[in-house]
């Protein structure tokens, strides 16, 4: 982003899963959203997430935190077809950008979905064609596809990792139909949990993670688009994943119960003030 008019220093946090390194999140006033300073160059960042613990881009299941990860996950997953499914009545193409190891996209397939993903990681890419019949492919094809194409374009956790994030939003915006949704999830860094970890709070992520979202910053961005966000949904699962990830960075250790009574009291403040640990936008193209 191009905004910054001063620089206010929110936090300074450590990447605790690879690197060691600290960074500091930068406020941007004009968008409500905090920026990681320094940004890693493109052909550094990469390197940010070779990880055997980067979860998102394996199936593997070896410990019970994984197994347990996975569990949950299945039942997301059928949450997550449920909502595309409500916003899209009139055609059933989707595009999984940022798709990982293809899980969304093989369920939405069997659901009689005409699928596409996009996933820049190799290992998880191969990964997610076995599941989808070859239907995955890497960033440099996003650029090659027509648009209006899709009645549904999802980035679960994906819109926080990219470097151009204007950019990214104008071509969403074009390869939508002109009645089409774009479901953005990402993590919320005015919830409860994000205030109480503070500098350990695992949703920071620095710096895969390079920019970290509120409910008005997503607003103000998609509008630069003429889009809009129509509804918003809680995912109430992140508050405990994240809780325990943040205990681990903090203690060393999980602490299993500590994390549920933060995740919960998250959940519960929540209630009032919508401010959740991560937060799904339902965003119409109002093109017409």
């Amino acid at each position: 982003m191009d905004n910054k008019k001063e620089q206010i220093i929110y936090l300074s946090v450590k990447d605790f899963s690879v690197s060691g390194e600290s960074f500091d999140l930068i406020s941007n006033i004009e968008f409500d959203f905090l920026e990681t300073s320094p940004q890693p160059s493109l052909d550094k960042l990469p390197a940010y997430y070779k990880s055997e613990d980067y979860i998102s881009h394996t199936d593997s299941k070896r410990n019970l935190f994984e197994k347990t990860y996975h569990s949950i996950k299945r039942i997301a997953l059928k949450r997550k077809l449920k909502l595309i499914e409500a916003y899209s009545k009139e055609g059933k193409s989707l595009l999984d950008f940022g798709c990982g190891t293809g899980d969304f996209l093989q369920i939405a397939k069997d659901g009689g979905w005409e699928v596409y993903g996009i996933e820049p990681n190799d290992e998880a890419r191969k990964i997610a064609n076995k599941k989808t019949e070859n239907s995955v492919f890497n960033s440099e094809n996003l650029l090659k596809l027509e648009n209006s194409r899709f009645d549904v374009i999802t980035l679960w956790h994906v819109l926080e990792h990219l470097p151009n994030l204007n950019e990214h939003i104008s071509i969403f915006k074009k390869l939508l139909k002109p009645k089409g949704t774009l479901i953005i999830a990402v993590p919320n860094f005015k919830s409860y949990d994000a205030k109480f970890y503070k500098n350990f709070w695992a949703a920071f992520d620095v710096p895969r993670h390079l920019w970290h979202f509120s409910k008005t910053s997503i607003s103000k961005l998609v509008s630069k688009e003429n889009m809009h966000v129509v509804k918003t949904y809680p995912m109430l699962f992140d508050a405990f994943y994240v809780s325990l990830l943040s205990e681990k960075y903090k203690t060393g250790k999980m602490n299993p119960i500590r994390a549920f009574l933060i995740g919960c009291l998250s959940n519960l403040k929540a209630i009032t003030t919508k401010e959740y640990s991560s937060i799904i936008y339902c965003v119409k193209n109002d093109k017409n």
